[in-house]
């Protein structure tokens, strides 16, 4: 039986969803004592020859049975074509995961990542897989799900839109603040599934900008004994620092969390900010509760507006610290100009934007369509979505606040709102029933689905083929570069009744 800490050796065969590689221990049908071998391998029984069998390390003695067909294990920071020493960690009874003990020889894929913390931080998953494998590999995962889950089989799989350039892409950062061993303050990342900071001076794919802000934030700090949040004890003050910066304006937002009501030596702080080329807004934002949740309700301005400006394509957006704004500027608008291309809007056509954040699809879709309803359940969205459909002269866009399940069925059923075409663009959890079933009474010609998780996506893909409607075609676009995430967009027609 295997156990945890024991070590094998194992070939990396494919990858899971979350970018963990995955090999399997094969069985051998026999216990394998460790000790004793050369070179402090084992080599299957049988004279298999297959990788997969315990690995001896030292006087370490390591016995297992190997289950039938293979034992899986899932080890983080290994791919695909590594040859690996790895170390159990966890073990069920089918499957285990491993730690990533040693290289034995690398996969043709892997590359260097350029970032030194790359390992130890949370944020990029994969930035040691070259980035055309980390495109293939999205690609895959999305096709994969959609055939698995969605059981989907006649539809085009476009080639995925990967980046031209994967660093420096992203124009909002939220740095979690905290204290190291020695007491000292640190701003960086979360560590892969865990609240631990690690210490991120210069990050390789946010804006270069945010370096000289997060100092500027540790200077003042350190010299007024300003203390960050303790999540064990809920004392102290300075919880995260987000920071937007505009892609096409070069604006600039800085907002601190903060456990308290008041900002102490604020202008002080303001004094270096504002030396900073293209500061427009520094705010705080109130969160005193005990809770994961990184922003609160309450925003006040210290500094200048309390949003900034910013441009997707002929579209401009009032993004305030609250605002949901997707982070990558340049895949955005390559997303959205592709659901505007696969929604073939058509003289008169009218669209609903479902879960429509401040209205950045539905101005987009409001340059075609003669008339875009949107639908979101955060009353702030909603006001900043009114606001950018006055600030670029939209009259033919309306919005409404509440959740889409609700919302949809109450203006089709009550007051006979019907839709041409409907765009629906959920969080990662994907659409609730309820609004899938309304969905299809309306009948619209045609979905377009963006989707951020390509599980949820391809479930609610096959409620709606099922029900009615083809999928025609799907396309990945990638936003998050060195990360597993991925955008995805799917066409699906109205069969003929």
């Amino acid at each position: 039986m295997i156990q945890k800490n024991d070590e094998f050796t194992l070939e990396i065969t494919d990858l899971g969803t979350n970018g963990e590689g995955i090999g399997k221990i094969e069985d051998s049908g026999v216990k394998a004592p460790a000790a004793g071998s050369s070179n402090g391998k084992i080599k299957a029984a049988h004279g298999s020859g297959k990788i997969g069998a315990p690995a001896a390390r030292g006087d370490s003695k390591i016995e297992a049975r190997v289950a039938h067909g293979g034992y899986t294990v899932f080890v983080k920071d290994a791919l695909i074509g590594d040859k690996v020493r790895i170390k159990i960690i966890k073990a069920k009874k089918n499957y285990g995961y491993g730690r990533l003990m040693e290289i034995i020889t690398p996969s043709p894929y892997r590359v260097k990542p350029p970032c030194p913390v790359a390992r130890a931080c949370g944020g990029c998953q994969i930035m040691h897989l070259d980035y055309k494998e980390q495109l293939r590999f999205k690609e895959n995962k999305v096709h994969n799900l959609l055939e698995r889950v969605g059981g989907l089989k006649d539809f085009q799989m476009l080639p995925i839109l990967g980046m031209k350039e994967p660093y420096y892409y992203r124009n909002k950062a939220q740095f979690p603040v905290g204290k190291n061993k020695d007491g000292r303050i640190v701003m960086g990342f979360y560590a892969g599934r865990t609240h631990s900071i690690v210490d991120t001076r210069h990050c390789y794919i946010q804006h270069p900008l945010n370096e000289k802000l997060t100092q500027i934030i540790k200077d003042w700090m350190e010299k007024y004994s300003i203390q960050p949040y303790e999540e064990n004890t809920g004392k102290g003050l300075v919880r995260h620092v987000l920071t937007r910066i505009g892609s096409t304006t070069g604006q600039v937002m800085v907002c601190l969390v903060i456990n308290g009501n008041r900002l102490p030596q604020a202008d002080a702080l303001i004094s270096q900010l504002t030396k900073v080329e293209g500061m427009t807004s520094i705010c705080i934002n109130i969160n005193r509760e005990n809770t994961n949740v990184i922003l609160g309700d309450q925003v006040r301005t210290l500094w200048g507006q309390p949003y900034i400006t910013d441009y997707i394509g002929n579209i401009a957006y009032q993004i305030s610290p609250l605002s949901f704004y997707q982070v990558n500027p340049g895949q955005t608008r390559v997303l959205y100009e592709k659901a505007l291309e696969f929604a073939d809007l058509k003289p008169g056509e009218v669209v609903w934007d479902l879960y429509c954040g401040i209205g950045t699809i539905s101005l987009f879709l409001a340059q075609t369509a003669s008339k875009v309803y949107g639908v979101e359940i955060v009353p702030q969205a909603i006001d900043d979505a009114r606001n950018n459909a006055r600030l670029n002269h939209m009259d033919n866009v309306e919005f409404f606040v509440g959740k889409a399940e609700e919302v949809l069925p109450r203006e089709y059923e009550k007051n006979g709102i019907y839709a041409d075409v409907i765009v629906v663009d959920p969080p990662r959890k994907g659409c609730d029933p309820s609004l899938l079933e309304c969905m299809v009474k309306m009948a619209p010609k045609r979905i377009v689905y963006v989707s951020c998780d390509p599980a949820t996506l391809a479930r609610d893909l096959k409620y709606l083929s099922g029900n009615g409607y083809k999928v025609e075609k799907v396309q990945c676009v990638d936003m998050f570069g060195h990360s597993v995430h991925v955008e995805t967009v799917a066409l699906l027609t109205r069969k003929a009744q």
